[in-house]
């Protein structure tokens, strides 16, 4: 519960912080709430909805209300989807208001001690660090390698905690050794004739616990004609830092990845995971204060390119893609499709992939309830939203549910394991089912030529 002392300070800085212009755009029209996930699973609240939200905001601002317990939950409660954004006729960028309005009260929040130390973990001593990321990983896979998992799995350790969280542990990926997240390439040759030279942004969580879909990534890359850097002292790209009220470290995460990547010379600084690449697109606007960064920034916002659009524009199906029959369908990433824009070039490659039959999934657009940490610290609201998200996935009798974004991808594997379907229905990145459907008919090629041997010399 936040103090009177804390109140104060809260509606100071929103009154000096807040883009007063932007809250004033929102025509209040409503435009948005067909959108929002938590408007419609709440039962039509308004102040779960980015209408109502901007209303607390503006009413901060103007000293009608205080920035109380209230406000917090119902920030709190957004997903931070974006999804209200495109059908805005205004153009209100909700999102970029909703991150200040977190940064605000996360400053002046005094949070339990036990959260605090959580938060300094998180965003302080882990994530900007990327060896300590990659220990932390390296004992995890430890964990899952040495018996201790099918043990503590065995001895019902999980059940003291809430159900989604013993089967989120169940879905989590098989990651990698300390040698092998330390042996990571610096720079790749294209396979055939060069046709572009591209940076690779590989991510935090991406190049550790998430290491095979870089690796399928730098691969399809390759087989499109790619050479590829891969710049060591990159960062974490600081999404979470942004979403969690942690603006500044954010934009230190910021600077040091553009410091990374501004002297190569390269086509395009490539992303495989649809929030990184969301919050990396948006560097100037993280640091449109900055006047030394700021231009910086937005030479290197220009250069950011998700792997989807980049495989469509070098024709990658021509080289021939196939997998056995299977119906696929297709769970947007909310921050590629609403902050990117990307969301015909996944479709259109995951159709010409030979054997699939792709069908569309109602509400595709619709935020899964990842969310980031979102499953973790709103898990009700979440699996209220997953349960929709996989009820719609089922209409489509889909054995392979692709998605474009890690947190989506354990939440769809999340979602199989709640409806019981393991086994019979899998999720995986799109790079995964693509490199699958290269390989696959490079294989199938190269049996047909030698059939094709073998009865020329029989």
């Amino acid at each position: 519960m936040t103090t009177t002392k804390e109140r104060t300070a809260m509606q100071r800085q929103f009154q000096t912080n807040m883009d007063e212009d932007e809250l004033m755009n929102c025509m209040r029209c409503g435009f948005c709430l067909p959108t929002c996930p938590t408007y419609i699973e709440s039962g039509f609240q308004e102040s779960h909805s980015p209408r109502g939200r901007i209303a607390l905001m503006k009413a901060v601002v103007d000293g009608v209300i205080e920035p109380d317990d209230d406000v917090e939950q119902s920030l709190a409660m957004c997903l931070g989807c974006r999804a209200c954004e495109p059908v805005c006729p205004s153009g209100v960028r909700y999102g970029h208001l909703l991150e200040e309005a977190r940064s605000i009260i996360a400053q002046h929040k005094q949070y339990p001690f036990v959260v605090r130390v959580l938060r300094n973990v998180v965003f302080q001593w882990l994530f900007p660090h990327p060896r300590r990321l990659r220990l932390v990983t390296a004992l995890l896979g430890f964990y899952q390698r040495s018996g201790l998992q099918e043990m503590v799995q065995s001895l019902g350790f999980f059940k003291l905690f809430p159900p989604h969280l013993a089967m989120m542990e169940r879905v989590l990926p098989k990651v990698p050794a300390w040698k092998e997240m330390n042996n990571r390439p610096n720079q790749l040759a294209p396979k055939g004739r060069k046709k572009r030279r591209v940076a690779f942004f590989t991510g935090c969580l991406m190049d550790t616990m998430f290491m095979n879909i870089n690796d399928a990534t730098m691969k399809l890359l390759q087989l499109a004609g790619c050479e590829i850097v891969i710049p060591s002292h990159q960062v974490c790209c600081g999404a979470l830092h942004g979403h969690g009220g942690e603006k500044a470290q954010a934009k230190e995460l910021a600077k040091r990845n553009i410091e990374a990547f501004e002297r190569l010379d390269v086509d395009y600084i490539v992303t495989n995971a649809g929030g990184c690449g969301a919050f990396l697109i948006e560097y100037d606007h993280l640091l449109e204060d900055d006047s030394e960064w700021n231009e910086r920034a937005k030479t290197f916002t220009k250069k950011i390119k998700d792997i989807s659009e980049v495989l469509l524009e070098l024709e990658f199906s021509s080289i021939g893609l196939k997998v056995s029959p299977q119906i696929v369908t297709y769970q947007d990433s909310c921050h590629l499709r609403n902050v990117m824009k990307v969301a015909s070039a996944p479709r259109q490659l995951l159709q010409a992939i030979e054997g699939v039959e792709f069908r569309e999934m109602r509400d595709a657009d619709r935020c899964c309830g990842s969310a980031g940490i979102y499953n973790i610290v709103q898990p009700d609201m979440s699996m209220q939203i997953l349960d929709y998200k996989m009820s719609q996935a089922k209409q489509t009798n889909a054995t392979t549910i692709v998605t474009a974004n890690p947190g989506c991808l354990l939440q769809m594997k999340l979602g199989i394991e709640r409806e019981g379907l393991a086994g019979r229905v899998r999720a995986v990145h799109i790079v995964e089912l693509l490199l699958e459907a290269a390989e696959t008919n490079k294989l199938f090629v190269a049996n047909e030529q030698l059939r094709a041997t073998t009865r020329k010399t029989s």
